[in-house]
C-alpha cells in the first residue's frame, strides 16, 4: 500500500505542474455550471407558468428537475474529458523512455497500475468536488434532498472509475498520448452506444442484455437516489476489468 501511495503522490505532483488538470477543471466547472443554471431557468419558468394557471406554487421534485438532468448531462461531458486525464499515464513513460526504469524498480506491476489509477481518481474526485457549491448554494434558498445527492455523487465516482480504468488501459497500449486519448474515447463511446441501443430494443431479450451493459442505465439508478448491489457490482467489475487489461499489457511489456 505504501508503494501505491508513493507512486500516486508522484503522479499527483505531475498533474498539478501540468496545465491539463487546470484546463480540464475550468472547462468542467464552466460546463457544469451552465448545465445547472439552464435547469434552474427551466424550473423557474415552469413554476411561473404553474402560478399563472393554478394560482399556487406546485409541489415539484427539485432533485428530479434540477439535479438529475444536470448529472446525466455531466456524465456526457466526462465522457469527453476523461480520456485527456488518463492519456499521459503510461504513454508519457514510453515516450520519455522511462518505462524501463519503472519496470526495474522494486514496484510490482499491480502497484504501478493501482498507483497511477489512484492519482487519476483523486484528480477526478477533486473535479467532482468543485461542483458541490451548486447544491450548497441552492440550499440557501430552498430545501435540498441530500440523500439522492449523495447517491448521485457516488454513482459519478464509480462511473469515473470505469472511465479512468479504460483510459489507463488505452494509455498502456501506445506511446502517443493523442492516440491513447482517441482509443480511450472510442472504448467509452462504445459503452455509451450500448445504452442507446438498449433504448431502441427495450422489448427484446437483446434489449435487456444491452440495458444491463449500459453505463447510462446504471448511472441513472444512482442519480435517482437508488443504491443497490447490482449497480455497484457492475461499475466495480468494469473498473477491475480495465485495470486487469492494463496489468496484462504492462506485464507483457516488462519482458520485451
Amino acid at each position: 500500500m505504501k508503494n501505491i501511495l508513493t507512486l500516486a503522490g508522484k503522479e499527483l505532483k505531475l498533474y498539478f505542474i501540468s496545465p491539463i488538470a487546470y484546463v480540464l477543471a475550468m472547462v468542467f466547472l464552466m460546463v457544469s455550471n451552465y448545465l445547472f443554471h439552464s435547469q434552474v431557468f427551466f424550473y423557474s419558468r415552469l413554476s411561473s407558468q404553474a402560478m399563472q394557471f393554478q394560482g399556487n406554487l406546485p409541489q415539484l421534485n427539485l432533485h428530479e428537475i434540477l439535479f438529475r438532468p444536470t448529472f446525466l448531462n455531466m456524465a456526457i461531458i466526462l465522457l469527453l474529458i476523461m480520456p485527456l486525464l488518463t492519456m499521459r499515464l503510461f504513454a508519457e513513460e514510453k515516450k520519455g523512455r522511462t518505462t524501463e526504469l519503472l519496470m526495474t524498480s522494486p514496484l510490482t506491476i499491480t502497484e504501478i497500475v493501482l498507483g497511477k489509477f489512484l492519482a487519476a481518481w483523486v484528480i477526478y474526485a477533486l473535479l467532482l468536488g468543485l461542483t458541490l457549491h451548486l447544491p450548497v448554494m441552492l440550499s440557501t434558498f430552498t430545501d435540498v434532498a441530500w440523500k439522492p445527492l449523495v447517491a448521485s455523487y457516488l454513482g459519478l465516482l464509480l462511473l469515473g472509475g470505469v472511465f479512468l480504468s479504460m483510459g489507463l488501459f488505452a494509455s498502456s497500449l501506445t506511446e502517443n498520448q493523442i492516440v491513447a486519448a482517441v482509443i480511450s474515447f472510442g472504448i467509452l463511446i462504445g459503452f455509451w452506444l450500448i445504452g442507446l441501443t438498449a433504448q431502441t430494443m427495450s422489448d427484446s431479450a437483446a434489449g435487456e442484455l444491452f440495458s444491463y451493459l449500459s453505463l447510462l442505465e446504471h448511472l441513472d439508478h444512482f442519480v435517482r437516489g437508488l443504491i443497490n448491489t447490482r449497480d455497484l457490482t457492475y461499475f466495480i467489475s468494469l473498473t477491475i476489468l480495465g485495470l486487469f487489461l492494463t496489468h496484462r499489457v504492462v506485464e507483457s511489456q516488462r519482458w520485451k
